[in-house]
């Protein structure tokens, strides 16, 4: 990379930000530094747009400063639709690669902990810039990357090389990690998670780190688990550091929820209730909501669905992912909160429970919460894994 091109403002302006948020540390500095977002994305690619509120379409060919200033800026970039089967310029159905936002990358990184030396599997490799930031600090030689999409692995394995550090990329399920290149210090997975799986344990060394951004099926948002491998290397377990949101291990995504499987009249099939509960304590407007996070945790195999706010009404669903069982609250401006349930759960008493808890917990943020797995399960706790209750997630 030529001297221009590391003083461009936009990157040297973004990297001094992200130091003053405590976000790119010092050790992490020279790799920012040295290695660009903007070398490992391809030619048209689709940031997202916060005026717009959504994904698009940005050509280097046809815009380069646009491409120039999104490649430099601290938003996320989607690189591939629907599964590499989407063509045309405008956004696809569903986004299935991107690069992160840069302030994620970095405090994943600083989660991650690296020593010289140490030898880091990544699970997703995606453009290939992670990896690129990790083998500028540890070397190529010590890092591996799995990525499952054949033409993603493709063009991120071109880029590194063009880049100079030629990591090792296997097209192959991260689920299963990459036995060849075990045992390792640091795994790290660029993907959502709603099972961590055993074999990244067994592949990693006693007292490494499990870095993974990991959550329930109740909405998208995932936390960053930071976990600590136990030393018989049987079991890791550790504390959530903060919100994200990634796309999920394909393996692990959850097929959309289909309302009429569940319905097949009105709500007035339910049950019917009133609920205490008002709109604001229970939707507090955050995108990574940690009451959210927190009715995941506790109420197992259910997905909510929050609709769009209509004439002062607002209905929120819950469905049941063990069975047919659903609930709706309907909350409205000015009026009780009326709730229909239908089914062999209560959905709604259920969440409502798991609502007061975290009230009388102190309302715990992301980062009270922890996670501990072994080849028996799942675990979350609050505080202290002493006080852990069970999960259940796929397989």
């Amino acid at each position: 990379m030529t001297a221009t091109r590391q003083e461009r403002p936009g990157h040297a302006g973004l990297g001094q930000a992200l130091m003053a948020a405590g976000v790119l540390s010092s050790d992490w500095a020279p790799a920012y530094a040295a290695v660009p977002r903007g070398a490992f994305l391809p030619e048209l690619m689709w940031p997202w747009d916060v005026g717009a509120g959504r994904s698009v379409a940005v050509s280097r060919v046809e815009d380069p400063e646009a491409w120039q200033a999104y490649a430099e800026s601290d938003c996320p970039i989607v690189t591939q639709w629907d599964d590499g089967e989407h063509t045309g310029t405008e956004p696809g159905a569903v986004a299935t690669s991107s690069a992160s936002m840069p302030s994620v990358v970095f405090r994943m990184l600083r989660d991650l902990d690296v020593r010289p030396g140490d030898r880091v599997l990544e699970v997703g490799t995606g453009t290939g810039w992670n990896a690129a930031l990790l083998a500028h600090r540890l070397g190529a030689g010590n890092v591996v990357s799995v990525e499952v999409d054949g033409g993603v692995a493709d063009a991120a394995r071109k880029a590194l090389e063009r880049f100079g550090v030629p990591v090792e990329v296997v097209q192959g399920d991260g689920f299963d990690g990459w036995d060849r290149g075990a045992p390792y210090d640091r795994v790290v997975a660029t993907c959502g998670l709603r099972a961590v799986p055993v074999a990244w344990m067994r592949q990693c060394r006693p007292g490494g780190l499990i870095v993974v951004p990991w959550g329930t099926h109740f909405g998208n948002g995932d936390a960053v688990a930071r976990l600590t491998v136990a030393e018989d290397g049987r079991s890791a377990s550790g504390p959530f550091t903060g919100p994200v949101e990634f796309m999920k291990l394909r393996a692990q995504r959850l097929p959309p929820v289909v309302h009429r499987e569940y319905v097949s009249g009105s709500v007035a099939d339910g049950d019917t209730r009133t609920t205490p509960l008002v709109e604001e304590a229970f939707l507090d407007g955050e995108r990574f909501s940690a009451h959210g996070f927190a009715l995941g945790l506790l109420v197992p195999d259910c997905r909510q669905v929050v609709a769009w706010k209509e004439d002062g009404a607002r209905p929120v669903w819950l469905y049941s992912l063990s069975d047919r069982s659903w609930a709706c609250a309907q909350f409205r401006d000015g009026e009780r909160t009326r709730v229909w349930q239908h089914g062999r759960r209560r959905l709604w008493d259920e969440v409502e429970a798991a609502h007061v808890w975290w009230q009388e917990n102190g309302r715990p943020g992301h980062d009270r919460f922890g996670l501990t797995v072994d080849d028996g399960g799942h675990w979350a706790w609050l505080d202290d894994p002493s006080r852990a209750w069970p999960l259940s997630v796929p397989v």
